[in-house]
């Protein structure tokens, strides 16, 4: 008997129907003698609505009650779940986060997983139930509902298994496996076989948005069988695994990320310390940094530029603001008309021109890079943000990488 975590998101389970044909697939995974555990987001546009109603009421609401606020979505999606599986005569359990034992830190919207006690969960297999469980949700010290932020059902998903030794997680979504590039703007994009869990966390990082970044750091860290495959149809999936043999691939895919900002820390004083004390201040404030761009200098000073997520882009201008003189800095300035662009691949690390070709797809297709950002196993470019799908068309085709 194999124990299969399975995680569908929202789009999968967006309708009365779609929950039923859901449902016919745990059955279907339940009749071949396994023990089934189910993890699923909230259906269709939930989230976005509820975060529309507490607009309604307050212009900044705290971070607590929307977190038990939008934390209501899974709940309604695993209850209906659990009622379709009862439907065809299974026997099914809702569970909430809290009640799975999945305990996170403090930091509520984008709280992070601390320990899975699972006990309960282990309990109701046992008792030959399929269990549901509410992903993006959990519970800190205080007692009080936490979620975990973007791709957070994904996260719950791969932490269950984790926590469960469970033999196979399977991410289900509406793309049918990891692609090249996003098969919505590169009609030839391929379909991978498999991907390093290496490759798929900075596929993740940068945009693609099949799987969260965290979720992979996850099945990593404890050697989750992770497969991402569609729940609209059979066709097999994409294998995420510690050591691939696949193509031999020198770049596995072309990615893209369009929520992003770029802030310029303006005039800085051209002394020790003084990157320190910004970025400090950024980390304290639980705020993360990805490109970084420090100007040569004019005279005694110089200017320093990051990009963040722009949902953290208020956040961050306020913060700047507030501590101008102690870091020594003229003003600030910011843009979110950017996008980020990367490819990925463990093998560009012993090719050498493959930067060359990207930045001649970029230059021949007329389009101006504004920062760069380079690592073994990618390469990331800031654009500007209307032009990032002919970027990624452009450099998906330099490589060579679609179907003939």
């Amino acid at each position: 008997m194999a124990l299969i975590v399975q995680k569908y998101g929202g789009s999968s389970v967006a309708n009365a129907q779609r929950v039923a044909n859901v449902a016919k697939r745990i059955i279907e995974t339940y009749q071949q003698g396994n023990q089934v555990v189910v993890i699923l987001s909230a259906q269709g546009d939930t989230t976005d609505d509820l975060i529309e109603k507490a607009g309604e009421i307050s212009k900044n609401p705290s971070k607590r009650e929307m977190d038990m606020l939008l934390s209501s979505g899974e709940q309604i999606s695993v209850a209906l779940m659990a009622m379709a599986i009862a439907e065809q005569g299974f026997q099914a359990i809702s569970l909430t986060g809290q009640q799975v034992g999945i305990h996170t830190d403090n930091v509520h919207s984008h709280a992070r997983i601390e320990e899975v006690a699972a006990d309960r969960v282990r309990k109701e297999l046992d008792f030959g139930k399929i269990v549901i469980v509410a992903g993006f949700q959990g519970m800190n010290d205080n007692g009080d509902i936490t979620t975990l932020g973007r791709g957070g059902s994904d996260t719950t998903a791969v932490a269950l298994a984790a926590a469960l030794e469970a033999d196979l997680c399977e991410i289900y979504t509406d793309v049918d496996g990891v692609y090249t590039a996003d098969p919505r703007i590169v009609a030839n994009a391929r379909k991978l076989k498999d991907v390093s869990f290496d490759e798929m966390l900075e596929l993740a990082s940068l945009g693609a948005r099949v799987l969260h970044n965290r979720s992979v750091e996850l099945a990593k860290k404890y050697n989750v069988n992770l497969v991402v495959r569609s729940s609209l149809n059979q066709n097999e999936g994409t294998l995420v695994k510690e050591v691939t043999d696949l193509e031999k691939m020198m770049i596995k895919g072309v990615a893209y990320d369009k929520d992003i900002a770029r802030i310029s820390v303006m005039a800085v004083r051209d002394i020790p310390g003084v990157a320190h004390k910004i970025f400090s201040l950024l980390a304290d404030a639980d705020i993360n940094v990805d490109i970084i761009l420090q100007s040569i200098g004019r005279g005694d000073t110089k200017d320093i530029s990051f990009t963040i997520s722009r949902s953290q882009l208020t956040d961050t201008v306020d913060l700047i603001n507030r501590n101008l003189e102690y870091i020594g800095a003229k003003e600030v300035s910011f843009t979110h008309d950017v996008a980020k662009i990367s490819i990925v691949g463990a093998g560009m690390a012993n090719h050498p021109g493959v930067a060359a070709t990207m930045f001649k797809a970029l230059a021949e297709a007329d389009i101006n890079i504004h920062m760069i950002s380079t690592s073994e196993i990618k390469i990331s470019c800031l654009v500007h943000s209307d032009e990032v799908e002919k970027a990624v068309e452009a450099i998906h085709e330099s490589f060579e990488l679609g179907t003939k």
